[in-house]
Formats: C-alpha cells, sequence, structure tokens
C-alpha cells in the first residue's frame, strides 16, 4: 500500500516537473536570446556623427570594463572605427605602447593598433584606465561565430584578458558594415 502511494506520488512530481519544464522552455526563460543591435547614433556637430554600441565585458579578475565600439562619420565622409575600453579609475593603467590583440577561439591573433591619444585634450595627463583601440583594419576578418578574447598590456607587467561573446563581434561587424554603406 505505501508502495503504491510513493509510486504515485512520484507519478505526479514528474508530471508536474515535465509541464513545468515544457512552460520554462516554451517561455524561452533560460535561453539565451538572440542579439539585438544596440547602436546609438549622435550628432557630435553639424555633419559628424557618431554611432555607438556599449557592452559590459569581464576580465579574468571579474572587472568589469565598458566596449565602446563607435564610427565616426566626418563632414568631408571620412570614416573611422574604434574600440574604447574603460576599466575602473585606479584599478588599472593601460600601457598605450602595446597594440590590443584580438584572439579568437581556434588561435588566431590580429593587432589593433593604440589611438589613445586622439581621445585626450591633455595628453599631459591621459584617463590611465581608458584605451583607445583602431579595429576598422581587423573587425572584417573576425568571425563572429566564434568566440573572441581581448589582450590588453597593463603598466605593471601583468595583461588583461577580457572575453568577448560572438554576439558582441556580430554587433561590431554592423556598425562596420554601415560604414562601408556610407
Amino acid at each position: 500500500m505505501i508502495g503504491h502511494i510513493i509510486r504515485k506520488t512520484f507519478a505526479q512530481f514528474l508530471l508536474l516537473a515535465s509541464l513545468a519544464l515544457t512552460v520554462f522552455l516554451g517561455l524561452g526563460i533560460g535561453t539565451t536570446p538572440d542579439a539585438v543591435a544596440a547602436i546609438r547614433q549622435l550628432e557630435e556637430a553639424p555633419g559628424q556623427m557618431v554611432y555607438q554600441s556599449r557592452q559590459t565585458l569581464k576580465d579574468q579578475h571579474g572587472n568589469s570594463w565598458q566596449a565602446i565600439a563607435f564610427k565616426r562619420v566626418s563632414p568631408n565622409g571620412k570614416t573611422s572605427l574604434e574600440l574604447r575600453l574603460v576599466g575602473f579609475p585606479g584599478v588599472v593603467e593601460i600601457d598605450r605602447s602595446k597594440p590590443l590583440l584580438l584572439t579568437n577561439s581556434i588561435g588566431e591573433v590580429l593587432t589593433a593598433n593604440d589611438n589613445s591619444s586622439i581621445i585626450f585634450s591633455d595628453l599631459s595627463v591621459p584617463e590611465s584606465n581608458v584605451g583607445e583601440y583602431d579595429l576598422q583594419p581587423v573587425l572584417p576578418q573576425l568571425q563572429p561565430e566564434l568566440p573572441l578574447s581581448l589582450t590588453l598590456s597593463v603598466i605593471d607587467g601583468e595583461v588583461i584578458q577580457l572575453s568577448v561573446p560572438p554576439a558582441f563581434v556580430k554587433e561590431w561587424q554592423t556598425l562596420f558594415s554601415s560604414i562601408t554603406k556610407g
């Protein structure tokens, strides 16, 4: 008799768990949604547009970094595509004498040159936690289906590793493709 009650209770539990799982998966809870491009458009000056994509990345220590990929379209039609990386002030000092390394999950490495000098109005006191890199030459070579790691050199000799999900690379390439369209 007790065995029958236990089997019946277990069967009801399995039925309830199956229903909950069906509802859970049907609503998309627990799944990763496709990345929706969150590209912002700003007019910096008359005829000069900036398009931005912002994400938060984590380094190997669990620290958050802001990654801002942006293109600038000057009034003369000249475009640029940059990646600005911003760490917490006082926590990190970026070594701007070294490029940013972009490594995909199969070990291919690309290099983005440092362009940080163009963002500081007073070069004698640049923000040590901010670096900016030229993405335009390397972004078309990235394979968005592969996870990406950014390697950033810092003053104390350490390197910072930032993991970039494939959805972010796709968003950056969307930004890039809008450059080539004008």
